[in-house]
């Protein structure tokens, strides 16, 4: 019995080894070929949504939590920051890093931010249905905060 199953691996063997290898040429995966001007002047249409539509949106649904970024968002602030790299910093971003630009902007430069009417109208939808509102920033803190 022994020396039939060495046979047949032997046999099994050398069928195996007596096969030809066929190398198939790899195909490459076709490339992403991004985009062109063509297609980055193409313009959706807008659809435009109102503060009603959304209070409707949410009708039966209980309070959440909703998040405002204030610069530019809830606030328009750009003014603020244009006076501060003007002031602190002239041609570079540096005036973000100084803690005397924030402590300007957190208390007296408030004045160079307009609230926006929109953002006014979103959350007082919001307060009327009991939502917890946060406001969210990437502005250093400073010992005083005279915004809003």
């Amino acid at each position: 019995m022994r020396k039939l199953t060495l046979a047949l691996a032997a046999a099994s063997l050398l069928f195996t080894l007596n096969s030809a290898v066929v190398a198939r040429a790899s195909t490459p995966q076709p490339l992403w070929v991004g985009t062109n001007v063509a297609q980055l002047a193409e313009q959706a249409p807008i659809h435009w949504v109102s503060v009603a539509q959304i209070e409707n949106s949410l009708l039966g649904r209980p309070p959440m939590a909703v998040g405002f970024d204030i610069d530019d968002t809830v606030l328009f602030s750009s003014p603020g920051f244009w006076r501060g790299q003007k002031t602190f910093s002239p041609g570079s971003e540096d005036y973000l890093k100084n803690p005397q630009f924030w402590e300007k902007m957190n208390n007296g430069w408030d004045e160079f931010s307009m609230p926006k009417e929109v953002a006014r109208q979103l959350i007082a939808m919001h307060v009327k249905r009991g939502d917890s509102i946060w406001f969210v920033t990437g502005r250093s803190q400073t010992k005083t905060e005279t915004v809003f």
